[in-house]
């Protein structure tokens, strides 16, 4: 959906923008649904920050988003668009013929009042129906993918995003990433056909900090501005250079910047057909 762009009234509404909403069809989420996400502003249950630069942020119910949509064969009609201040894509509320209500991550384009079904067996590949990748037609753009059957879709979920299905071949679907990764999938994994709602998400200019803490994340500070017990580039007399290092280091004092953080030998690099870097090497 577009962006709204506002009239420069004062500096913190200058060069910022905000989703438009044209898309929602419904505001105050349903009841059944939702429930309270308790905050703990990156610390465990010590107390001690494991996640820097949370806190804060709005209020917000946590929608209960079904992401493995096991009803089988159960047709479901779309009953609102609905936004979710936990996530950049859209989430349509949809009713089952049993009567049950549920959310489900919604595709571009999908209107009000239409049907969509999951199925373990090939069906129409229209946007919004979901199945195994086996009975997807090859070259499609699919969302919400599943890594291990059963499990729930763990891939392609970000607003306007979407993988492609490049092949299938024995036992393991080819699918194409964002990243431009291409990763081999247990064909029985379920995927919905479709690219997920709001892409213009990634044009919003959030103009302010205070929009950003609004959002619970807080400021980074240079670790070159920190104090030698906090960061390896701390000391010195005003805004010093890193001193004498190999290179640039995280808080924990591990290279950042350039460094492959991937842990070698990983148990899963057997299913990478081919890595998102080689387009940069090409």
């Amino acid at each position: 959906m577009p962006i709204t762009i506002y009239k420069p009234t004062s500096n913190g509404r200058r060069n910022s923008s905000t989703d438009s909403f044209s898309d929602l069809t419904k505001w105050k989420p349903e009841k059944s649904l939702i429930t309270i996400l308790k905050k703990n502003s990156g610390r465990n249950n010590q107390g001690v920050i494991t996640v820097r630069h949370q806190g804060g942020g709005a209020k917000k119910f946590y929608r209960l988003v079904d992401f493995k949509q096991q009803k089988f064969d159960m047709p479901a009609e779309v009953l609102a668009i609905e936004y979710d201040p936990n996530r950049g894509a859209r989430i349509a509320l949809v009713r089952y013929t049993d009567g049950t209500k549920s959310y489900i991550l919604a595709p571009e384009g999908l209107p009000v009042g239409s049907k969509i079904m999951s199925s373990q067996k090939a069906i129409e590949a229209v946007s919004g129906n979901r199945m195994p990748l086996q009975h997807i037609p090859v070259g499609l753009f699919i969302y919400n993918v599943e890594l291990t059957p059963g499990k729930g879709g763990q891939l392609a979920r970000g607003a306007g995003l979407s993988a492609q299905l490049v092949s299938t071949e024995g036992d393991y679907a080819q699918i194409r990433l964002p990243s431009g990764e291409v990763r081999s999938i247990i064909k029985e994994c379920l995927a919905t056909i479709g690219i997920l709602s709001n892409p213009d998400r990634r044009l919003i200019r959030w103009g302010k900090a205070g929009r950003i803490r609004h959002r619970g994340i807080k400021p980074t500070v240079k670790g070159k501005n920190m104090n030698p017990n906090d960061h390896p580039h701390g000391g010195g007399e005003g805004h010093s250079p890193i001193g004498q290092k190999r290179g640039p280091q995280t808080v924990y004092g591990k290279p950042a910047r350039g460094v492959r953080t991937r842990k070698p030998e990983k148990w899963s690099d057997k299913f990478i057909v081919q890595s998102r870097r080689a387009k940069l090497v090409e």
